[in-house]
């Protein structure tokens, strides 16, 4: 039984690791003059965001994924990904 639940925990930490490094490295990819054209946050606030809360996953790995910390980086790269990626997409496409 515990050896399920470490298998668990695992999961959920490489998942939101790769979860965090994927809208890190996906917000250095859009040009600086979207973020505000869109009505969001700066691209450099979001890659700050984005890179503590990725240097906190990598800093605390040996954490709990329920750490305050994991999660609230985790809803900020969900929130990027969710909310200020498609609509910095769509006004660089346009």
């Amino acid at each position: 039984m515990f050896v399920l639940e470490g298998y668990v925990i695992l999961a959920i930490i490489v998942v939101s690791l790769a979860v965090k490094a994927f809208a890190f490295v996906n917000a250095l990819i859009w040009p600086a003059e979207a973020y505000p054209a869109a009505g969001k946050l700066t691209k450099p606030a979001w890659l700050a965001i984005l890179g503590l809360g990725l240097a906190a996953q990598l800093l605390l790995i040996g954490s709990s994924p329920l750490n305050p910390i994991h999660l609230i980086a985790s809803i900020a790269a969900i929130v990027f990904l969710v909310d200020v990626r498609p609509a910095v997409a769509d006004l660089t496409r346009r």
